[in-house]
């Protein structure tokens, strides 16, 4: 068994390297698109934030974002390149399976998706707050700072309403908040304004208290009123980008917890949800199509292999783009817009792994 074991940490080396190499050529071509396109920004913000608030955490965002894209480049090229130089031949002439060939890259696609799990469900939403808020700032303000109607459920048969509500004073006006129990109104409370303070604690101004017991209605009024709600900004202002500066669990905390209120606007972060865990898998999926596809020698050369190997990966993004308009759009669910890539190119993958592996 002890050749086996050499070849397969010489295969995960290739691949690992290969995948690394990747990411600093893609990246280091990328920042100089990105200097180029926010030049002006850049040159009015302070040097320490453009690099620690923006780049630092700008790097790790678009490597783990286009990760099924360096996988399966790394795959192929380095497969490739084994091949052209007859090593894989030599390795199969020794009696190993084309199934056995396949570990090596397996425990690699392993190491890839759970290194990509940790970074988009732990890691990168924290450092993408720096990132945001940098953006916001010099490049273009996408934070929502106003809501007009919202509306939203507090709690099981607590309804609460603010005509409008402006972030940047934290103050909302024309403010309700209404008591049901059995489909029936139990109490009604109405506030000229209603200020944030910290989670869950807001300040009501100008209030009125109605509480109907049975056929008697009993009205409290006051100026100034402290009390809990169990709501904040963050539950009915959502830009665009919100989705991305949570980490998975506080993800799927969120959008149970939106989904009892009746919130509908929050098919980004359900497709964020999804994505994340999708794009662990599709390192598996690639790999297999990436070393199916170039395992054997060909007469065109790697450079055929390299340039389907490109076709095929950006083809993977595309698909995954545009399905996830189809959930937005609301034709079909986050979970299944973001696993459909998955299953079409999983069946490509087994076709093309019993085509290498028989021919």
């Amino acid at each position: 068994m002890r050749f086996p074991i050499i070849l397969d940490k010489y295969i995960i080396r290739k691949f690992l390297g290969t995948y690394v190499f990747a990411i600093v050529l893609i990246l280091a071509i990328t920042v100089m698109f990105d200097i180029n396109e926010k030049l002006d920004a850049f040159l009015k913000a302070p040097l320490k934030e453009t690099i620690f608030d923006y780049f630092v955490n700008f790097l790790p965002y678009f490597a783990n974002q286009f990760s099924p894209l360096f996988t399966f480049i790394a795959v192929i090229f380095f497969t490739s390149k084994l091949a052209d130089n007859s090593e894989i031949i030599a390795m199969l002439s020794t009696g190993m399976s084309y199934r056995r060939l396949l570990v090596p890259y397996m425990v690699s696609a392993a190491v890839i998706a759970a290194a990509t799990f940790v970074l988009s469900s732990y890691i990168i939403p924290p450092a993408n707050v720096k990132r945001i808020a940098y953006q916001n700032t010099y490049v273009r303000n996408k934070a929502v700072t106003y809501g007009s109607n919202i509306q939203l459920q507090v709690s099981p048969g607590v309804i609460a309403y603010m005509s409008r509500y402006d972030n940047l004073a934290k103050t909302g006006y024309r403010f309700s908040l209404e008591t049901f129990k059995d489909k029936k109104l139990v109490s009604r409370l109405t506030a000229q304004t209603i200020h944030y303070d910290t989670l869950y604690n807001w300040t009501v101004r100008d209030y009125m208290i109605r509480d109907l017991k049975g056929s008697r209605e009993v009205i409290t009024r006051g100026t100034r009123l402290d009390t809990v709600i169990a709501i904040e900004p963050r539950d009915f202002l959502i830009a665009a980008n919100d989705q991305e500066m949570l980490t998975t669990p506080a993800l799927d905390e969120y959008i149970t917890r939106q989904k009892e209120r009746g919130v509908a606007n929050i098919k980004s972060f359900e497709i964020e949800y999804h994505r994340r865990f999708a794009i662990t898998a599709a390192a598996f999926i690639l790999t297999v199509i990436g070393m199916s596809l170039s395992s054997r020698k060909v007469k065109g050369g790697m450079g055929i292999n390299i340039g389907i190997g490109l076709v095929l990966s950006f083809s993977y993004i595309l698909f995954m783009t545009v399905t996830s308009t189809f959930a937005v759009s609301g034709y079909t669910s986050p979970m299944v817009a973001m696993w459909i890539p998955n299953i079409l190119y999983a069946i490509i993958a087994v076709l093309l792994y019993r085509k290498a592996s028989t021919g």
